[in-house]
């Protein structure tokens, strides 16, 4: 999977994971018996069941006859979703059971097990009066990896910024000779030499980036920080033995005091606001993208619903961009009198129109068998179009205008469609030419 492609994939689980922590969070129960459990990867299932059933057990006691009934019907609940799992998934294991009261007043059973997206290293087990979900924000922290040269006259150091989490790849020294005045003709040699060495030096620490750095051809950072005390970071950046692809992926270049560990240390700090930015500008090239396709008026390009879900329908879609808070709901219609179903895509202000909800010929109302937003939609069905989906926020000047211009829905195509002429022909379709006397 390519690198991009990829990255898409992991911003819809996070988009998923944010909106699971919303809904988790506004849940509240009636006493006790709202269960959060959270397995790490590695862990037993039999340890865990067998730790259930000694809470079953503690549970009984509960003097509360209601109180009592909700938690064990909560563990009974949690047990049978662990029953679905033989060992615990790669990534861990999340389970959420119990009886929330909904805003009406009445109460709801939630049941939810899923393995996460990337690993969760916590072990939970709580039984409250809501859920707890401070281990799943843990899985939204950015993790961009970085790269880190610091390099000075004693050598140089490689390392990645992940997260909180900071690694020495690799270290190396070096001996240069200093600068000296002794005059005549060894002056001019010794100066030879010493220009000799650091172009070693430099050659020496753009092949070793290489070899940290690209993996499978593409770079494994989402960026690079050139730290340094002299001008040996600055020398790199723009010297023709630093590779082009990891040139393009320079953020900064900081002055360090010092070199190696502590010099990473201090460029980190640096760096810090380069590197916040990352996501933000990421976001800015992506729209910038599909704005010089519309300037450029190549077709291959769609905005608004009913485009977009066409384009969608034709596999033309390589990229969906959605903003992360589209308010359109999707509803699924069924009409029994002719035994057919309506897909409608309304925002709120349509919703309140209930003819939406009519047969539009015999008035009847038609049976509405699911509704979802759409954005959730297309988050668990993208794949099924062969396209990639872009969740993107309204924090840049690009986003803000890509929501206030064309609606928050769009996509990049793969080809040219002509959804004017598409229209016509829908039109046409509607026509019975059997009305017309030729």
């Amino acid at each position: 999977m390519a690198e991009g492609e990829s990255n898409a994939d992991k911003n819809v689980e996070m988009w998923k994971i944010k909106k699971l922590i919303k809904s988790l969070e506004a849940a509240r129960g009636n006493g006790t018996s709202m269960i959060s459990l959270i397995i790490p990867p590695k862990d037993q299932i039999s340890r865990v069941a067998k730790m259930l059933a000694d809470e079953f057990g503690t549970a009984s006691n509960i003097k509360s006859r209601v109180n009592r009934l909700s938690v064990l019907g909560a563990i009974t609940s949690v047990q049978q979703r662990l029953k679905l799992y033989s060992k615990v998934p790669p990534n861990g294991l999340v389970i959420y059971c119990g009886t929330i009261v909904t805003d009406e007043g009445k109460e709801k059973k939630v049941n939810i097990d899923f393995e996460p997206f990337r690993p969760i290293n916590t072990s939970l087990y709580l039984c409250d009066n809501k859920f707890h979900t401070e281990a799943l924000t843990a899985l939204l922290a950015d993790d961009n990896k970085f790269g880190f040269i610091v390099m000075d006259g004693n050598g140089a150091l490689f390392g990645t910024l992940s997260g909180n989490t900071r690694e020495v790849l690799h270290k190396f020294t070096v001996d240069l000779p200093k600068k000296h005045g002794r005059g005549g003709q060894s002056a001019l040699r010794f100066a030879r030499l010493r220009l000799e060495k650091r172009h070693n030096y430099l050659r020496k620490v753009a092949e070793t980036a290489v070899t940290l750095y690209i993996t499978n051809d593409r770079p494994n950072v989402a960026g690079l920080v050139l730290a340094g005390s002299a001008d040996f970071k600055t020398e790199l950046g723009q010297s023709d033995m630093f590779d082009g692809r990891l040139q393009a992926k320079v953020l900064k270049i900081v002055d360090v005091s010092y070199g190696g560990e502590n010099g990473f240390n201090q460029a980190i700090e640096l760096a810090a606001e380069s590197l916040a930015n990352v996501k933000f500008i990421q976001e800015k090239k992506l729209i910038g993208r599909y704005f010089d396709e519309i300037k450029q008026d190549t077709g291959k390009y769609c905005f608004g619903v009913d485009d977009t879900l066409k384009a969608l329908e034709m596999g033309a879609v390589d990229m969906l961009i959605v903003w992360e808070n589209l308010d359109i709901m999707r509803f699924v219609l069924k009409n029994h009198n002719v035994d057919e179903e309506r897909v409608l895509h309304l925002s709120p202000e349509q919703e309140k129109d209930k003819t939406h909800f009519l047969d539009q010929e015999t008035g009847v109302e038609l049976e509405l068998v699911e509704s979802s937003p759409l954005l959730e939609w297309f988050a668990n069905n993208y794949k099924k179009f062969g396209a990639t989906l872009e969740i993107i926020t309204d924090r840049s000047q690009e986003g803000a205008q890509f929501v206030k211009g064309f609606g928050g829905i769009g996509g990049m195509l793969r080809y040219k469609v002509d959804f004017q002429s598409m229209e016509l022909i829908d039109g046409l379709e509607d026509i019975d030419l059997d009305d017309y006397d030729y």
